[in-house]
This record gives structure tokens, sequence and C-alpha cells, in this order.
């Protein structure tokens, strides 16, 4: 498996499933299919992707796969129109290198497809404690910055934590604090949300959904369309991540869909 690993606490709050308002009509559904069978058997569209190493745990015990994850709702961490007709969830452990890399490319993404609503992000912990020993612990401080500070703090601690680190460096972990703060986060109030272990269930809970989806490393994405959905796995490159995305929006578009 890859980095991540889970802590205990408080049940997660379960919130109503935000209902996607488009009906995908059968050509969509088997196009999407095709990409999605393209890139579980081959890890490769008609773009080449640069080679990009997994960043997997040989010694991590097997775990149950139903290839399923729950449905996207308003406890999740989304970046983008949580209602847009693509939504990227992505399992991922803030001390992995890869997803460093992947982190920045959804960025990009995001930056092309998220202005218009077309494309969501949400972000989804599996931080793997045998590779990254501290990466259950941010995890968890991401969670007391999304309830201090909101969806928006959450994100911005999520960028700082990628963003002032080297590829493969751990995180500075002094300077949480520092990051919450500037996430807009009460320093004291971030301390004691940290120190009493109120958010580690919510991030065993991503953990545990990680495995039921299949994901035996970081990053692990799934792209859901309707009720389909098809698996991005390790740190793809922008182009063929954009490719997918330009397909599904071109058969989106090419296609009546009812609101």
């Amino acid at each position: 498996m890859d980095e991540n690993s889970p802590t205990n606490n408080e049940p997660v709050a379960v919130a109503k499933p935000m209902r996607n308002p488009y009906a995908i009509p059968l050509a969509i559904v088997i196009g999407f299919a095709l990409i999605a069978v393209a890139i579980f058997l081959s890890g490769k569209t008609s773009v080449a992707p640069a080679p990009v190493a997994n960043n997997n745990d040989d010694t991590a015990p097997a775990q149950p796969k139903t290839g399923t994850i729950r449905p996207v709702d308003e406890t999740d961490n989304i970046r983008g129109n949580p209602n847009a007709p693509i939504i990227i969830v992505e399992y991922s452990d803030y001390d992995c290198p890869f997803c460093k890399n992947y982190h920045e490319t959804m960025t990009q993404i995001m930056e092309s497809y998220g202005a218009d609503g077309k494309v969501a992000w949400v972000y989804r912990h599996m931080p793997i404690e045998q590779l990254h020993p501290s990466a259950p612990r941010i995890a968890a401080a991401s969670e007391c910055v999304a309830e201090l500070a909101g969806n928006d703090g959450f994100w911005k601690f999520s960028d700082l934590i990628f963003g002032e680190r080297g590829i493969n460096e751990p995180t500075n972990m002094t300077r949480l604090t520092e990051f919450a703060t500037t996430a807009g986060a009460n320093p004291a109030e971030f301390t004691a949300c940290l120190e009493s272990g109120r958010t580690v269930a919510k991030v065993a809970a991503d953990e545990a959904d990680a495995s039921l989806a299949g994901a035996e490393g970081t990053p692990f994405s799934l792209v859901i369309v309707g009720e389909k959905q098809g698996v991005i796995n390790s740190a793809q490159p922008y182009s063929v991540v954009s490719q997918i995305i330009e397909t599904l929006i071109t058969q989106l578009e090419g296609t009546e869909v009812s609101i």
C-alpha cells in the first residue's frame, strides 16, 4: 500500500450525498468506460504518460477491494463546483513525493477546468505511516484547519504543506501551526484540536474508503461522471489528466444532457 495511516476518535458526521444534476447518456457512459479501461488496464491513454513510479509498500496486508467509494458530500474537502459533472477524488499522503507532483498537476487542472464549474477536486486522506511517519498527524492537522477555517482554509493549508517542502523532503512539523494560522485558523484552537485527536477518525475513515476502492499506493484518484468511475493510478502528468477531461467534456457537450 502507499503512504498513509489512520487515527482514532470521534465518528465522522454522515451527511446526505450531494446530487449531481447531470443525467449521463449512454454515449458518454460508453466513452467514459473506454477511458477508464485504458487507464486501469494499460496505465496510459493515447498520450503516453511520463514514467512515474508507484509508491507501493509490499509489506502492507492485502485489503478487501470493492472498487467503490462513499459518495462525495458536504463532509468532503472540495475545490471547485461540488456539483461539477466531472469529479476527481484523490487519495493522498502529504509527505509522499509523488503526491507533491500530482498536487501541482491537479492545481493546474483546476485552473484550466475548475473556473467554469466543469471539474471538482476532492481531497481524501491515505497517509502511509510505514513510509512517512508524520503523514497521519499532518492529515489530522489539515482536518483541524478545515474545522476551524473552513474549506478554503483546508486548501490553503494543503497548498502550503506541499509547496513549502522539497520533492524528497518531509514536512517540517514545527511549521504546522504557522501554516494553520496562515490558512485562517486560530493558533490556540488549532493546537487544542490537534492534541485532542478529534479529527483522527475522519482520516481513518478516508483510509478505509481508499482500501475498499482498491488503492495500493498514493496518489490514487477516481474520475467520476454520474454513476461511472475510472481509476488514475500514480502521479500522472497534466497532459494525461487533461486529455481524459477534454474527452469527457467533449462527450458531455456533444450529447443531450437533461438537467
